[in-house]
């Protein structure tokens, strides 16, 4: 029978438009057309300005025939392009891909294949690795397109057809932007760092990024105009959605190229910073400035970090500094983070030891993910809720990717039995609260950067003197965590740590290069098998 809910109450264009974090840019522009949207050194730019910029950078890649689909991939710091890419790009319909800046040629020509990138923008400071990519690459290359920072002395060659500035002065500031046909489509494409071989491509659509970037502002209790301060790379999944975020609430985007104490100190004051979000290290470099660096702020500053849960002499730290650390975490396949602690006031009432172990819990859902838990993933059933037994990380709703381009087989295994499967293990306690107890995809969080022990295990063994090797986490104080490498040499064989280390330079990027060695012989199973739960202890015993 049919209900008369579902007579005479069709969609209509009056009642429903698909969801996407473009319209945001749009409501700022119109509702506050002369508040400052972004600071950059000397540059200013209101949401006038912004929206104009965004449209017209827009226009110009229409007229190079960016349309649904496409990919414009950009290799750029925290600056203005790189934010008005995130709406530019996805008003042709167009696909963002931001580019990880800390990577290799051979990953970056890989990433720009597989992209299948139209449309290129590379900032100076970058260009000479991109024109080894490029060289690396077989088909068709991209339009290049340089972007020379005004606030940046750079050395870079320039290797694009045009300049960004250029480039966008051909565009039209009245264009007639596209609202995606369905919410569905891509907005955006994320490349994780890959556990084995290549890289996933992680694909984004409008929808989940519309409720991620209210999603933060509503987790954030972030006011009407916040300041902003973009210690977070913004090619990390889409800088957490915060290029959208902001505009939902008219906030101001403080660019930042590079994290530096006295640079940070100087905008938490000079500009009233109220967010900031990053990994740990950012942590330990606004703690670790001279004291000549440090400003006195009056106003708590809200900081955001992911990865590992801070330690408790760290966060008394931060809260004598004057910010106020919320723990985060989420993963590429999330848009960043979905998941926090959410700190309940009778906590603080707790003795030390007690509170402690609240904040090393990962927490609970954003209200944008529909639902978390822990899960046996053989038999897809809850765990006891007991904060003891073992299970996988499992989450659904719509702030988890649409899937890996061009993987189908990748993409059903990641979504089996109707639960994205983070790959991490964990224990779900009794209020609903989740805790990571280990990383089932070896992977190592350094300084905020996804690094595959396998990959770099990959590396060693391609050196002639290595017989055998495992890679595993290593605690650091700065950077969270850092790849240790053990290694068994091959009989009459001899080299240093030293020699190691200038290999895998040689070989990868700086970031994944292990910063420790130990030649030893390594653990095994009666199969064979490294023990890697040994070594991890060895690690961090040295």
């Amino acid at each position: 029978m049919t209900s008369p809910y579902d007579t005479g109450l069709a969609k209509t264009e009056a009642n429903y438009q698909p969801l996407t974090p473009t319209s945001f840019l749009a409501r700022s522009a119109r509702v506050y057309p002369d508040h400052t949207a972004i600071v950059h050194g000397n540059q200013r730019f209101s949401y006038t300005e912004f929206y104009a910029r965004s449209r017209k950078l827009a226009s110009a890649l229409a007229a190079r025939g960016i349309s649904k689909g496409d990919t414009v991939s950009v290799m750029l710091a925290n600056t203005p392009p790189m934010l008005e890419a995130h709406y530019g790009v996805p008003m042709t319909g167009g696909v963002l891909n931001t580019m990880n800046t800390r990577l290799d040629a051979r990953i970056i020509a890989f990433t720009l294949s597989h992209a299948e990138t139209k449309v290129l923008i590379v900032d100076r400071e970058y260009s000479a690795l991109v024109a080894e990519a490029l060289a690396m690459m077989d088909g068709d290359r991209p339009f290049v397109i340089d972007y020379d920072d005004p606030e940046f002395a750079q050395s870079g060659p320039l290797i694009g057809a045009t300049e960004y500035e250029e480039f966008i002065a051909s565009g039209d500031e009245n264009f007639a932007w596209k609202v995606p046909e369905d919410e569905w489509d891509a907005i955006s494409l994320n490349y994780t760092s890959g556990t084995t071989g290549n890289p996933k491509g992680v694909v984004y659509h409008h929808r989940g990024a519309y409720l991620l970037g209210q999603g933060n502002a509503i987790t954030a209790s972030m006011a009407k105009h916040p300041v902003y301060l973009w210690t977070l790379p913004m090619f990390h999944c889409n800088g957490w959605c915060f290029p959208w975020t902001m505009s939902v609430i008219g906030g101001t985007h403080i660019c930042l190229r590079q994290v530096r104490a006295k640079a940070i100190w100087d905008a938490l004051a000079d500009h009233r910073v109220t967010h900031l979000c990053g990994a740990p290290i950012v942590m330990s470099t606004i703690l670790g400035a001279p004291d000549e660096d440090k400003r006195t702020l009056d106003h708590v500053v809200e900081f955001f970090t992911a990865a590992a849960p801070p330690p408790e002499a760290t966060l008394a730290a931060m809260a004598d500094a004057g910010f106020n650390v919320t723990h985060l975490y989420g993963l590429t396949e999330s848009y960043g983070p979905a998941v926090v602690n959410d700190w309940s006031a009778a906590w603080d009432e707790l003795p030390a030891s007690e509170r402690a172990a609240k904040k090393a819990r990962q927490g609970v859902p954003y209200a944008a993910l529909d639902d978390l838990t822990v899960m046996d993933p053989e038999t897809m059933l809850r765990v006891p809720a007991d904060g003891e037994t073992l299970g996988e990380v499992m989450m659904r709703g719509n702030v988890v990717m649409k899937g890996y381009l061009k993987n189908p087989t990748a993409s059903d295994e990641a979504f089996r039995g109707g639960w994205f499967h983070t790959g991490d293990l964990g224990v779900l306690h009794a209020d609903g609260y989740i805790q990571l107890k280990d990383r089932s995809k070896d992977i190592i969080i350094s300084g905020g950067e996804n690094i595959s022990s396998i990959e770099v295990e990959d590396t060693l063994y391609k050196h002639p003197a290595v017989s055998a090797c495992a890679v595993v986490a290593k605690a650091d104080d700065k950077w969270g965590e850092t790849p240790c490498a053990f290694i068994e040499l091959k009989s009459g064989q001899s080299v240093t740590s030293d020699d190691v280390i200038e290999f895998c330079r040689q070989h990868m990027a700086r970031f994944k290069v292990p910063r420790h060695v130990v030649f030893t012989e390594l653990p095994k199973t009666s199969t064979g098998k490294i023990q890697k739960f040994k070594l991890r202890d060895m690690a961090n015993d040295a």
